[in-house]
């Protein structure tokens, strides 16, 4: 790549964000650990650097700080919150622990408008505050530029060694105006242009797994899901044959799920494909477990076993390669990892064990879904698989709420399917984010006719969304939920009652477990 912009991560949640920010801005962005040295950095040969925020005080003892020769090389900087104490401290300002925290929206007031990343944009602009801590000296050479009710130094800038300050978070979607001061920041100060496409991450992208496959042959666990889906595609495209994907039916899927994975990939893509039907081994391991995390781990520890076990029968592979995106790691990973908290464990990210004979390939662990579908539609998969709505890879464990059975799995499939086959009739499907059924461990009397029954609740959820990050509730038509009702009930054995999720991200998480 001609122009980047390098990211040191500091263990922010939003540091993949500021990375997609910049994507938009259609400049490629790398994201590297905080501690890498100013030289290898300088071999990079970044337009630009920005420093990610992060959980850490910057005068902390264990405290993750960078090299602090990066500030002598002569190319553009942006600290974030974390980031913009950190460029602070090293330049001989002073960090303190503020008397009030700012945390959630907040008002900045721009004092000086001719600074570059305020460029075209008004005098006062609401923004996304994360920090206890605040500025309390200036480093030399810098003046303040914006502030909010509880800092006078929000905004801070050298112009002359282009080395900016922001207190803020520009990068989320409740700085409403944040997107246009990184495109001041990548464009107006880095001088980038705006050459980076999702056709460029393809070439990128194969030109990386050929180069971490080398000659070696990979495997790939395929659900027939968007994300396996596009990593199958991808690193197909890059290595061809050298490439098996391993299907794995662990008795919680979708309804007809292994029929169309084995005509889409089998057959119509000509993708190496073995099929394993493991659902009894899955049932016989989950039985009498009610625990979320418990399900995650036992089905990802399950997955694996039977997986090591296919590849005897498909040959030896070094590489096994997963749909991974950036919301799984970021949710996944422990604060040992990343400072970014544990939100859940993912069998394509946490619960693999120690043992694992493979070493891994994540083709899409830095895009966010759009972008993976994005991706998709780049390598010539067809809408039905780009724009399938996301699915758990714990599958249906993870929408029964406490033991997983047979039984239950069948209601919930068929119930399921009636959500998606309205929402496609009614054309919302491809809309909307997600939605789906979700099996509670309820039952309540009901009246058929002129018995009594005492059947399980469905709840149905639907939310939108950009990312995965965030999500609000869908308000579904009266019309749709009424049918949704009654198809549901009518033709589902087991249920009597149905109730409609209507929660968002936060508080409440995508899915119910």
């Amino acid at each position: 790549m001609n122009e980047q912009i390098v990211i040191l991560d500091f263990g922010s949640q939003y540091t993949q964000v500021i990375a997609r920010r910049i994507r938009e801005c259609k400049v490629y962005s790398t994201i590297i650990h905080y501690n890498t040295s100013a030289a290898t950095i300088a071999e990079m040969n970044p337009s630009g650097i920005i420093l990610s925020g992060g959980p850490s005080s910057v005068y902390a003892r264990d405290a993750p700080l960078p090299d602090k020769t990066i500030f002598e090389l002569g190319v553009p900087i942006l600290g974030i919150c974390f980031g913009h104490q950190v460029m602070a401290t090293f330049l001989n300002g002073k960090v303190e622990r503020g008397q009030k925290r700012e945390y959630g929206k907040g008002m900045l007031r721009v004092k000086n408008t001719r600074c570059r990343l305020f460029d075209s944009l008004p005098k006062e602009l609401q923004v996304w505050n994360s920090h206890g801590d605040k500025l309390t000296r200036l480093p030399d050479g810098f003046k303040a530029v914006a502030t909010t009710e509880n800092s006078g130094f929000a905004a801070i800038e050298n112009a002359r060694a282009r080395f900016y300050g922001l207190q803020f978070h520009p990068e989320v979607v409740h700085t409403p105006k944040g997107k246009k001061i990184i495109s001041n920041f990548v464009h107006k100060i880095c001088d980038c242009g705006r050459k980076w496409t999702m056709r460029n991450y393809v070439e990128q992208a194969v030109e990386d797994i050929r180069a971490q496959a080398g000659k070696e042959k990979v495997i790939l666990g395929l659900s027939g899901g968007v994300d396996s889906s596009v990593a199958a595609a991808l690193i197909h495209k890059a290595i061809g044959k050298r490439l098996t994907c391993i299907f794995v039916n662990n008795g919680v899927l979708r309804a007809n799920e292994a029929e169309v994975v084995k005509k889409v990939f089998g057959r119509n893509f000509r993708v190496k494909l073995h099929y394993e039907d493991a659902t009894s081994l899955f049932m016989r391991k989950l039985r009498g477990v009610s625990d979320p995390e418990k399900k995650r781990k036992i089905i990802g520890n399950t997955f694996i076993d039977v997986f090591q076990k296919a590849t005897s029968k498909v040959g030896k592979a070094r590489f096994l390669a997963q749909g991974t995106l950036y919301p799984d790691v970021i949710e996944s990973v422990p604060i040992g990892g990343n400072p970014a908290a544990l939100i859940k464990s993912h069998h394509n990210v946490g619960g693999l064990p120690e043992n694992m004979k493979f070493d891994l390939i994540e083709p899409l662990r830095c895009l966010f879904k759009d972008e993976v579908r994005q991706l998709g539609a780049e390598l010539g998969l067809p809408r039905e698989i780009v724009m399938r709505q996301p699915f758990p890879g714990p599958g249906l464990a993870v929408r029964i709420l406490g033991e997983v059975t047979p039984e239950r799995c069948e209601i919930l499939r068929n119930a399921d399917t009636i959500v998606v086959e309205e929402m496609k009739a009614n054309k919302l499907y491809y809309k909307i984010w997600q939605s789906f059924a979700v099996l509670l461990p309820v039952r309540s009397v009901g009246v058929m006719g002129d018995e009594r029954t005492y059947d399980y609740t469905i709840a149905v959820r639907a939310v939108e969304s950009k990312d995965g990050m965030t999500a609000d509730w869908v308000k579904l038509p009266y019309k749709v939920i009424e049918t949704l009702s009654t198809r549901i009930i009518n033709e589902v054995k087991g249920v009597n009652r149905v109730c409609l999720d209507v929660s968002s991200k936060p508080p409440a998480t995508i899915e119910w477990e």
